[in-house]
């Protein structure tokens, strides 16, 4: 697979975790069949249960419809089970994290099945999965990733499948002879595993003290010490410095 102005446009893009499916989704649709070990077609069905808070934080640019910040319901937090149970990521339940959603690139975005956000709780547990590489690759020893430190690459691709599967499965979508096995496809292909290889990327990815702030700000409680340890097992450390000025804005919550 050749080198394209796709993969400079995910390099540009570092700091929010939905950048890793960016772009790729497009190319994957016309190149990627031969490029991946993954077959969508093969895949078990996971199961997706809890709900889906997602805030505006910013703008976005030519893929994605903006930056936001995924934050778990400290009452019923977002949690994905594989099939198998001794599988690597068997339970993952993503905590606090930038986003924006698919990263699906305008010109993209007009064929069904290609919205960023139409399978918006698959690409959150694909986002955390890499968020937490990342961050584990640069030596973290936080408990809040140990859910996915057997994770490899293929998994990764493999997971996300099983989650739209789960979602088509419950009728939350509706089934597409195309999209999810290009997006299968586009997270299994040489572009994505250069970025699941690179390094120094985990600071980048930290959410910021006034995001944090801002969380709690529109759901109390969903960032406090106690939830932290509870549900989200976020660091004191990663405690907001700051008061929030205003709360985030809350674009959508979906249940399952």
């Amino acid at each position: 697979m050749q080198h394209n102005a796709f993969s400079d446009q995910i390099r540009l893009s570092r700091r929010f975790a939905g950048r890793f499916i960016t772009s790729v989704i497009a190319l994957a649709v016309a190149t990627a069949a031969g490029c991946t070990s993954i077959d969508y077609q093969k895949l078990t069905t996971g199961e997706i249960s809890g709900s889906l808070f997602v805030m505006w934080v910013g703008e976005g640019n030519s893929s994605g419809d903006g930056n936001f910040l995924f934050v778990p319901d400290p009452r019923d937090p977002l949690v994905f089970h594989r099939a198998d149970p001794t599988a690597p990521g068997s339970k993952i339940k993503p905590g606090l994290m930038y986003t924006d959603g698919g990263s699906i690139p305008k010109i993209a975005q007009v064929f069904k099945g290609l919205s960023p956000w139409g399978y918006a709780p698959a690409y959150m547990i694909h986002d955390w999965i890499f968020i937490a590489h990342h961050c584990i690759v640069d030596g973290s020893t936080e408990k809040r990733f140990d859910q996915v430190r057997g994770v490899e690459f293929d998994d990764s691709a493999a997971i996300l499948g099983e989650a739209i599967k789960a979602l088509i499965a419950t009728r939350q979508v509706a089934p597409n002879d195309v999209a999810p096995s290009a997006i299968t496809a586009a997270v299994g292909s040489a572009i994505a595993k250069e970025l699941w290889d690179e390094k120094g990327a985990c600071k980048s990815l930290q959410v910021s003290a006034k995001d944090i702030a801002s969380a709690e700000a529109a759901i109390p409680g969903s960032t406090s010490k106690a939830q932290n340890l509870r549900a989200f097992q976020i660091p004191e450390t990663v405690a907001p410095a700051v008061r929030a000025v205003r709360p985030a804005k809350i674009i959508a919550r979906l249940s399952f």
